[in-house]
């Protein structure tokens, strides 16, 4: 399962996108009038677990936010510290990890969800894929 997000400014309009399968089906993408590129990389991976429930997935992203999250258990810390990060100062997009972490965390002891990290832009066809429905979804 690959996912991207996409902003054009940062706050701006932004999308996200993800795909399963090189056909780019099945998929599914969206967007918001005023974001970030880090929400848009959040919601694409909340809505493709949101989506595929049914079976075992690796996240493929181009984030390391996210990625490495959930590599090196940020959400833990966050959790623990009252959804504060390591500046003490509230973390960001709240509203997004909560939902996320709780499906990935659902999942984890059944080791049904990882997480790889991709170079973007860098020529991965699905990583591409992702990418392009990200761009389409944002609002013009």
């Amino acid at each position: 399962m690959y996912t991207d997000g996409a902003c054009s400014g940062n706050p701006g309009p932004g999308g996200w996108g993800w795909a399963v399968a090189p056909d780019g089906e099945p998929s599914g993408s969206g967007g918001e009038r005023s974001t970030t590129n880090q929400r848009m990389e959040i919601y694409a991976v909340l809505d493709a677990l949101r989506a595929n429930q049914q079976r075992p997935l690796e996240i493929v992203s181009d984030s390391t936010y996210v990625v490495n999250c959930f590599r090196d258990g940020w959400w833990v810390r966050w959790e623990r510290n009252g959804w504060k990060n390591s500046k003490k100062q509230p973390v960001a997009n709240t509203d997004l990890w909560q939902p996320l972490i709780e499906l990935v965390r659902d999942d984890l002891p059944a080791g049904r969800v990882s997480f790889r990290w991709v170079k973007g832009h860098s020529g991965d066809p699905m990583n591409d894929i992702a990418d392009r429905l990200a761009v389409a979804a944002v609002p013009r």
